[in-house]
């Protein structure tokens, strides 16, 4: 089995503007990130795929693969499929069965939870993510926080930001207790025929209501597997959220 690892990575972001180029203990948190996947045993290749020439020289400069992209993505899974054609064009690798999406703003992401994500693809795999069970309130209610349900057969059934399922008759302070939550680690394994088709789905309602794009593919019959990680996963979204984590490199 054949998989490319994609970081998409552009530099314009509302909260956080050139984000993938700032500094954590003397590397930029896109080498961060890519160093991390580099390491993923699963992974045949990995590029980043950014929409700027800052971050393009700096992925160079280190080492890295790297493919430019269109600006006017509004998902890192539009990016992904443009940069999996961009690099088909100059690359001798010709086929790839899957693509694995991981987040740019990830840089303590382990190389485990690539190699996990990867050990669930089957052929019949259309998309698959990751999930974590949740173990604080202050996760289990934040609408920051995507969660998720699953059936039997690990297939998720639904994400919300808000706390699913809703516990009938027990106060909300004794949920935890009361079942299992998991939150959604936000990295996607893609069938590359499968990338192709939910790149021309168009945007849906539960979509713009919850501004979480898998809920299009789920609305679209797209079936998504659920692996379930232990691994903490910390997102870099604001410049707080970067001085929180500087000491940990």
């Amino acid at each position: 089995m054949k998989i490319l690892g994609i970081i998409p990575a552009r530099l314009a972001s509302t909260r956080f503007p050139e984000k993938a180029l700032a500094d954590i203990g003397g590397k930029t948190m896109i080498q961060r990130v890519y160093e991390q996947a580099s390491k993923a045993s699963s992974l045949s290749s990995i590029l980043v795929a950014t929409d700027h020439e800052k971050i393009y020289h700096h992925v160079l400069s280190f080492g890295g693969n790297v493919v430019m992209t269109s600006e006017k993505h509004q998902s890192g899974t539009d990016r992904c499929l443009e940069a999996l054609d961009n690099h088909l064009k100059s690359s001798k690798d010709k086929l790839y069965d899957f693509i694995i999406n991981i987040q740019g703003d990830e840089p303590f992401i382990q190389p485990e939870q690539i190699n996990l994500l990867a050990s669930v693809l089957k052929v019949e795999t259309q998309v698959a993510t990751l999930a974590k069970k949740i173990t604080d309130s202050e996760t289990l209610f934040s609408s920051n926080t995507p969660k998720l349900i699953m059936n039997e057969a690990n297939l998720a059934l639904y994400f919300s930001r808000q706390t699913i399922p809703f516990i009938r008759g027990i106060p909300k302070e004794n949920w935890l207790d009361a079942h299992t939550f998991f939150n959604h680690v936000g990295i996607y394994a893609y069938r590359t025929d499968v990338l192709r088709a939910i790149t021309k789905f168009p945007i849906s309602s539960l979509e713009k209501a919850e501004s979480l794009e898998q809920l299009r593919w789920l609305e679209n019959g797209i079936s998504i597997h659920v692996g379930i990680t232990d691994h903490e996963s910390i997102g870099i979204d604001t410049p707080e959220d970067l001085d929180k984590v500087k000491g940990m490199f």
